[in-house]
């Protein structure tokens, strides 16, 4: 939690800091305009994904599987859609990692480790 916590403290103060090199390197005007840029770029990603991320869970649900990678993918896809929605090339490329397959793939198995250790040290638990 005290990394959480420091994330939310130190995140803005990055992404302020990259706005403002930004618009004294290429101006302005073109960072507002990458930034609402993105936001459009990320929303058609988040509901390109979205929709395919949902028709892979009603797949495996189809023929009697548990959707737990759809639903893996669910979640990035929707931190990667806010991220995306949200002011700054850091987010932005943070989201980006979320959104795409390609890199999704990687980000999957140290988020599935991340979990697992939350199990064990028993700060997530599971109700049967």
């Amino acid at each position: 939690m005290k990394y959480f916590f420091l994330l939310i403290i130190a995140m803005p103060a990055l992404e302020i800091a990259v706005l403002l090199l930004s618009g004294q390197t290429i101006g302005v005007w073109p960072t507002i305009l990458l930034i609402i840029l993105t936001g459009v770029i990320g929303t058609y990603l988040a509901k390109q994904q979205g929709l395919e991320t949902i028709k892979k869970a009603q797949e495996q649900m189809r023929y009697g599987q548990l959707p737990g990678d759809a639903l893996l993918d669910g979640i990035c896809v929707l931190v990667g859609g806010t991220l995306l929605l949200t002011p700054g090339f850091i987010s932005d490329l943070l989201g980006l990692i979320l959104l795409l397959p390609p890199t999704r793939k990687v980000i999957k198995p140290m988020i599935l480790k991340m979990i697992k250790n939350m199990i064990d040290k028993r700060k997530i638990t599971i109700i049967r």
